[in-house]
């Protein structure tokens, strides 16, 4: 199939961007790399009457690093921060994490806000934002605001973003010398979503213990008790047992297989970000 016929419009600023979303009867969507809502346009499973174009907007494709964190903008794509085109990001985790990003030709395109938007429960970006802590900032014509990643998937491709309302950018830490993290995910061949994933994030200096896992029915939960024992006991804290209690805790019902899967998903991530 083909999309509907829709009107297009590519935006250079973001002002031109909110002119359109806001526009009295709008029924506009906006468009990054287009690797989401590309195939559901083709698919008719999303008829926009308008799409605007964000992808050429420079100030949505920067990096700007402060003392504490960093601030990458929406338009970045995949296969930017794979490549180190941006200095801050070279070696931070997000670097790794891209590269295992679906196919090269789609980490070309793709872009790091269009991955939050979308919002498929099994999206690396969607759990990698959700282990590191990140904000998203959201910009309209009435401001800026700052949404913590939890609060702002709120089930599967389902966010708090208003229709008149556009991601600018996602706001992540710095990376140093003390911290440690992982990330692991089982997908049945390379570049397909994953049917299960983890991430993990330890900062000593800061006190902060996440472990967060993903590819569930809905936005991806966090194992909070599970890793503030690891954090205080080290790795002998993620038993098996102790690490499938914390899986039942947050997804109940699953069958046996799913159980010893996820849980494998687990213990591969902890290793990674441990060393044990």
């Amino acid at each position: 199939m083909k999309a509907a016929k829709f009107e297009y419009l590519r935006a250079t600023t973001v002002e031109q961007a909110l002119d359109a979303l806001s526009a009295p009867g709008a029924a506009c969507k906006v468009m990054a790399g287009s690797q989401s809502l590309g195939p559901m346009l083709n698919l008719r499973l999303a008829r926009p009457e308008s799409i605007v174009d964000v992808s050429g907007i420079e100030a949505l494709r920067t990096v700007v690093e402060s003392d504490k964190s960093l601030r990458v903008g929406a338009a970045v794509t995949h296969a930017e921060i794979e490549d180190g085109v941006f200095a801050p990001l070279r070696g931070h985790m997000l670097q790794d994490i891209a590269g295992r990003i679906a196919y090269r030709a789609v980490r070309n395109r793709g872009t790091l806000g269009g991955s939050l938007a979308h919002a498929d429960p099994a999206a690396d970006w969607v759990l990698a934002a959700t282990a590191l802590g990140a904000d998203i900032e959201i910009v309209s014509r009435s401001g800026t605001r700052r949404v913590a990643m939890p609060a702002f998937m709120q089930g599967a491709y389902t966010t708090g973003l208003a229709a008149d309302e556009l991601i600018a950018a996602i706001h992540v830490p710095r990376q140093h010398a003390g911290v440690r993290w992982g990330y692991y995910k089982f997908c049945r061949k390379t570049g397909e979503f994953a049917e299960a994933s983890c991430s993990a994030y330890f900062d000593a200096e800061a006190r902060v213990a996440r472990i967060a896992v993903g590819a569930l029915d809905g936005a991806p939960c966090y194992l909070t008790e599970l890793a503030g024992c690891v954090a205080e006991q080290g790795p002998q804290a993620a038993d098996r047992e102790s690490i499938l209690a914390a899986l039942d805790a947050v997804a109940p019902g699953k069958d046996a297989a799913d159980r010893a899967l996820r849980a494998t998903v687990i213990e591969r991530c902890l290793h990674q970000a441990l060393g044990e």
